[in-house]
């Protein structure tokens, strides 16, 4: 992994990105911590325009970004566009709200509808992947939604954005996942997975937590990652020292 694959998702400073001044002031700060790519989540509706500008200002990429799953779904063509605008190749599908996974038919529902879409984002040269979370490590008739999700879906149409901290709460095995899906995985959500004294789990910063980041890195790079994307859902702090303790550890630990 190349310093220059890491990025920063935005949904961690999602709450100083409610203004086009401050997403501007936002992706200066993500620059000067050392990230030369971002997903982009959690920002005000700004035009795709403004926000290409911004991020060319600051000298950032979007390697991907995450589209409200209603739209992904109904409204592919507006992904489309939208991606095209910010010279972006990668989206994923974030979050199975109001999705029955307890039924073959309701993950047979999805998966249809994310094969559909993922083949018009595949004609116009973009990707459609999937952001997991522990909901899908449920399992109906023996299997795990997501392994349901990945088998019944075109590889050509979805691929992979899985989330090592989701994976390891939903019992999976980061490793083995990024190895499932070799070929499939153009990006992956670097979440570290801590544990407090009171046993309760909390998102931590990469190497302040217990995931075993060697091995997950190389089996993701074997499997063909192309972006290695930090995350962090809440901090203890400013969010911005938390993407710099992550950053620099990625950095100087993980990095080739």
């Amino acid at each position: 992994m190349k310093l220059s694959q890491v990025a920063a998702q935005l949904y961690t400073v999602r709450d100083h990105l409610k203004t086009a001044a401050d997403a501007a002031a936002s992706l200066k700060k993500v620059r000067e911590i050392g990230y030369q790519a971002v997903q982009i989540s959690g920002m005000a509706p700004l035009p795709e325009a403004e926000v290409a500008r911004m991020l060319t200002d600051n000298g950032l990429v979007c390697c991907a970004t995450h589209e409200p799953g209603i739209r992904i779904i109904e409204e592919p063509q507006i992904v489309i566009d939208r991606l095209a605008a910010l010279g972006c190749k990668y989206t994923a599908y974030p979050y199975p709200a109001n999705v029955d996974f307890t039924t073959m038919a309701g993950i047979r529902d999805l998966a249809g509808k994310l094969d559909k879409s993922g083949a018009a984002l595949r004609a116009a040269g973009q990707v459609l992947c999937y952001h997991n979370h522990a909901i899908e490590f449920y399992k109906v008739e023996g299997r795990t939604v997501l392994d349901h999700l990945y088998d019944l879906t075109d590889p050509n149409n979805l691929q992979g954005e899985p989330d090592t901290y989701w994976v390891q709460a939903g019992g999976g095995d980061c490793v083995a996942w990024c190895r499932k899906l070799a070929g499939r995985l153009p990006l992956l959500h670097l979440k570290d997975y801590g544990m407090t004294a009171d046993n309760k789990p909390y998102f931590a910063e990469i190497g302040n937590g217990n995931l075993d980041w060697k091995p997950i890195l190389a089996a993701a790079e074997a499997s063909g990652c192309e972006w290695f994307i930090i995350e962090q859902d809440t901090c203890p702090g400013d969010p911005f020292d938390s993407l710099k303790i992550s950053f620099e550890y990625v950095r100087d630990h993980l990095c080739a």
